[in-house]
């Protein structure tokens, strides 16, 4: 399974490090745990499926960086993010494991959201620390089911607009067919290619059934519906990877999934799986 942020086998296509079920996928040199998205090449080159994008476009995009567990380099990346009230960001549960962090969250300093920062080489944007954080008491690490955590941020973030979340009502977003966008920093080759530049990929939401057909249950995760959906192509070549854990999967102008796991970036036949936002939604709502 990926074994950073995004707990996925591998990473997302395109510039996007997707998570494999239960690791973020981190994207530096320290010890990946779930597979989160994945990352790219450098900046301003595309990579198969996706292509370099602004965080000026899409505020709600966020990282969750942390230089002490995870090197210097692109600002100590290892899952994203997405803004859903001035002060609440959510992300998947794994990038707050054990395994992810090496510890409990509490115990790195310098844990942060970074917020309107393209460039991870940069210092641009802003760096909030958390205050608290939430994660499903439903969450699974075994199958991946409910992988959902809410950051509450020790002050708001102004100027970056909450996106809206898909609830259970709005079902063209997240109906099979639908056409998506995954954003990350992720892996963007699946063999640690990690990107320094904000990347976003598009993809397809995919019919349950061929979802459950691709992960039937191994020690990757098992794919159930009522908690997640998955999102890709039929060929394979645009996905999330590692790195990209956490990151927004977003269709519609609405939040419709969170990078959560997978096998391998971008393989035909094992589509990327997200946490099923419009399931949670009313988990969301009591932070915003």
């Amino acid at each position: 399974m990926r074994t950073s942020p995004r707990r996925r086998t591998t990473a997302l296509w395109g510039g996007l490090a997707l998570l494999s079920i239960a690791l973020p996928l981190a994207t530096s040199p320290a010890p990946a745990v779930a597979h989160p998205a994945r990352p790219g090449d450098s900046a301003g080159e595309s990579v198969v499926g996706g292509s370099p994008t602004l965080s000026a476009v899409h505020p709600f995009v966020v990282a969750l960086a942390s230089k002490e567990r995870f090197g210097a380099d692109r600002s100590g990346q290892f899952c994203g993010g997405a803004v859903v009230a001035p002060g609440a960001v959510v992300t998947a549960a794994h990038c707050f494991s054990h395994d992810v962090l090496g510890g409990t969250w509490r115990e790195l300093d310098d844990l942060k959201v970074v917020a309107g920062r393209t460039d991870l080489g940069t210092d641009a944007g802003q760096e909030v620390g958390i205050k608290d954080v939430w994660v499903d008491p439903a969450y699974d690490a075994r199958t991946n089911a409910n992988d959902l955590a809410v950051i509450q941020l020790d002050q708001d973030l102004p100027g970056h607009p909450a996106i809206p979340v898909a609830g259970p009502s709005d079902t063209a977003a997240f109906q099979e067919g639908t056409s998506a966008t995954v954003y990350g920093w992720g892996d963007t080759s699946g063999r640690g290619s990690y990107s320094s530049q904000l990347r976003s990929a598009q993809v397809t939401v995919m019919p349950d059934e061929s979802c459950a057909h691709a992960y039937p249950g191994s020690v990757a995760g098992t794919y159930l519906a009522p908690s997640m959906l998955c999102a890709g192509t039929s060929a394979g070549g645009h996905d999330a990877c590692q790195g990209d854990s956490g990151g927004p999967l977003v269709a519609q102008g609405r939040l419709i999934g969170l990078v959560s796991w997978g096998t391998g970036c971008g393989d035909a036949g094992h589509p990327g799986v997200y946490t099923r936002v419009s399931a949670v939604a009313d988990d969301i709502a009591r932070f915003q």
